[in-house]
């Protein structure tokens, strides 16, 4: 996010010597994406940062996926699915829902404090269902509540601290996630026409400074794993939130779907008009409540659609969403739409659309360019009778 910050003691200059009131010298660190030639932060430490004492390998929850064959439509029922017993924490309890080579979607409640937790594969943008608490970072702590996309760029040391029960739909990208280039000016500001602005994002304000030594961090890293993902377990010497002061235009940040203003239109908008985020092979959508289309003989629902290059992924979060009524999709539902099979609205919700002025639902959307697996979390919440709703049956022809 090429928005700059300044945050806690910096030196005047970079890159020379900055010490403390004892002239004991700061150890400054480059956080930068794609190899010096992108957005980047400098982080001003009281230890070294790469001093570790121990690795060991962490068995990451399974990664493993099932291709979506026999092709068909799909509901999962989130609410369905059991992530942990009590205190279950918001990294280690992730079920994996769906995923593919540049994305991974997986779902969790938790009311539990997190391990410190590093992404090294790509950004990670975690949407609340519902829930508030904490998230500190390397960079300092962010508050997080219902309806915020918390926004972690690659390889940020984190660890997420409950208030109470946080339903978290956890979105990890194998690139980085950023504003649609659209909403950007040559610059990086966010243009008039964009639904969000920079006042509209959160990052840390001041610093998270913690003692201590030999402190484990779970690292998720490219390897020889189930999607090339494997984890391990890092002793650092001193504890990583050390950090004085930083600046840069890289930072976590969080940012609330209730400041995105819906874009609408005379006859109905398609969905890159709600777009929020993209990714590297996919992007990021919220249909939030608004007024729609105005023209007399409108359809506010959508028309059918092959998206002959994606898959599509509807989390419903709030409200009553127009399309799949009669479908049997309720809250904390997810339906996959897959390339190559034509999809749009319940044929009854065609007609009970005319003439509707307000829509009041509430969903994140995710469309990916690659198609989409399911993941054990996702095959075990399956409903099996959405396939076939649009043909008004529950079970498939048994001919």
């Amino acid at each position: 996010m090429a928005y700059y910050k300044h945050v806690g003691d910096v030196p005047r200059t970079r890159h020379t010597a900055f010490r403390d009131e004892t002239g004991r010298l700061r150890y400054e660190e480059l956080m930068g994406e794609e190899g010096f030639s992108s957005d980047s932060s400098l982080l001003y430490h009281r230890s070294v940062p790469s001093a570790i004492v121990d690795s060991q390998v962490w068995e990451l929850p399974d990664q493993s996926t099932t291709p979506n064959h026999p092709l068909k439509p799909r509901h999962l029922r989130l609410h369905q699915l059991r992530t942990g017993d009590l205190s279950a924490d918001p990294v280690t309890h992730r079920r994996l829902i769906l995923g593919n080579g540049d994305v991974r979607i997986s779902y969790v409640v938790a009311d539990g404090v997190s391990p410190l937790y590093r992404n090294a594969i790509g950004d990670e943008c975690v949407y609340v269902e519902s829930g508030s608490g904490v998230v500190e970072t390397v960079f300092g702590a962010l508050r997080y509540r219902e309806g915020d996309y918390v926004v972690l760029p690659r390889a940020t040391t984190h660890r997420w601290l409950p208030a109470e029960v946080s339903r978290l739909y956890a979105i990890e990208a194998n690139s980085h996630i950023a504003p649609p280039k659209r909403y950007l000016s040559r610059y990086g500001q966010l243009l008039e026409h964009a639904p969000y602005c920079e006042r509209d994002l959160h990052g840390p304000v001041e610093p998270l400074l913690a003692e201590g030594s030999d402190v484990e961090v779970l690292v998720k890293h490219r390897g020889q794993g189930p999607g090339g993902i494997v984890g391990s377990r890092l002793t650092y010497a001193e504890h990583p939130f050390d950090v004085v002061g930083w600046d840069g235009c890289l930072y976590p940040y969080t940012f609330n779907i209730e400041d995105y203003m819906p874009i609408t239109g005379k006859v109905h908008q398609p969905p890159p008009v709600h777009q929020v985020f993209e990714g590297y092979n996919f992007v990021v959508c919220n249909f939030l409540p608004r007024k729609v289309d105005y023209h007399e003989g409108s359809i506010p629902v959508p028309y059918y659609h092959s998206n002959v290059d994606s898959d599509e992924v509807m989390f419903y979060v709030g409200g009553d969403y127009e399309a799949r009524k009669g479908s049997g999709i309720g809250i904390g539902s997810i339906s996959l739409h897959p390339g190559g099979h034509a999809h749009g609205p319940q044929p009854s919700a065609i007609e009970a659309s005319i003439g509707v002025e307000f829509f009041d639902e509430v969903a994140v959307m995710v469309d990916t360019f690659r198609p989409l697996e399911l993941g054990e979390g996702g095959l075990a919440v399956e409903d099996p009778a959405y396939a076939w709703s649009w043909a008004g049956r529950t079970t498939a022809d048994p001919s």
